[in-house]
């Protein structure tokens, strides 16, 4: 594991990154600030840069600690079956000596948080999910004409090696809305965006994930404060999933976010921002 040290940058005390090893990963990790400890694990089209307004939001007070799923950004694995999630995620706890962490899960990280927090409870001191997929989840169904139709353009872009038109339908689709027009959310966070995408949809297959049991029916077992976060103009499905997601597991909170899609952290949205800061500051 790579020794940390700290660094000044005027206000912001930034560590270095850290290279956690686990199993045939090495998990490219870095950290800022002191205070309660917040584990940020990213959607499956970001890596761990979307987390940055967030960070910025949340200050030197709260330690943040984000990383690369294997698949994603910098972190590096050789192939292997049966890796976990969860795992990773304890490794990277581990390395960093945290004991129990607010653990902010958004989409694909989601769901390795709900599952985090059902197999080590002693780890997790609250949660906040964002647009979150959950194992065990029912079918999606049938999408509305619009979303269909992105859906068969992507599957045909890919199937073509179509790389670049395949990064454009998902940054339609996960960054602007599905429903909305092209190009809504641009400039660097639009950027950025295509960048780590682009880089995932380029990523060696990490190997099959170990089974887990679908958490879908055991959510009403997750016993820390959680905050459901959602935007209204993502996906049909994955609103409707963070509705059930609130109403099943106890005490949960829905907030439901105007004018944004699928990763409102990553647009800086102001609402999703502080409704995290303000669930932070609560615990």
């Amino acid at each position: 594991m790579a020794q940390t040290e700290w660094r000044r940058r005027g206000r912001r005390c930034l560590a270095d990154p850290v290279i956690v090893t686990n199993g045939n990963a090495q998990l490219l990790a870095e950290e800022r600030g002191t205070g309660t400890p917040v584990l940020l694990v990213h959607a499956g089209v970001t890596d761990r840069r979307s987390w940055r307004p967030l960070v910025e939001r949340l200050g030197d007070g709260v330690r943040c600690v984000g990383y690369d799923a294997r698949g994603y950004g910098e972190t590096t694995y050789e192939a292997e079956d049966g890796w976990s999630p969860v795992a990773d995620a304890v490794a990277v706890l581990d390395a960093h000596g945290i004991g129990r962490a607010v653990v902010v899960g958004a989409s694909m990280g989601g769901r390795a948080t709900i599952d985090l927090a059902l197999a080590r409870p002693d780890r997790v001191r609250g949660l906040v999910l964002i647009g979150s997929a959950v194992s065990g989840a029912p079918p999606v169904g049938e999408l509305p004409s619009e979303i269909a139709a992105l859906d068969t353009a992507g599957d045909a872009a890919y199937d073509a090696g179509d790389l670049d038109e395949v990064n454009a339908i998902e940054a339609h689709v996960w960054l602007d809305g599905p429903l909305e027009d092209e190009g809504r959310v641009g400039g660097a966070t639009r950027e950025l965006f295509l960048a780590m995408n682009r880089r995932a949809l380029e990523a060696e297959d990490p190997g099959e994930q170990a089974v887990v049991p679908p958490a879908w029916d055991r959510l009403d077992r997750i016993g820390v404060p959680v905050l459901v976060l959602v935007g209204d103009l993502d996906l049909p499905h994955i609103r409707r999933n963070s509705g059930h997601l609130a109403s099943v597991i106890p005490g949960a909170r829905l907030v439901e976010l105007p004018g944004v899609a699928h990763l409102p952290h990553l647009e800086g949205d102001p609402a999703t921002l502080d409704a995290i800061a303000e669930f932070v500051a609560s615990l």
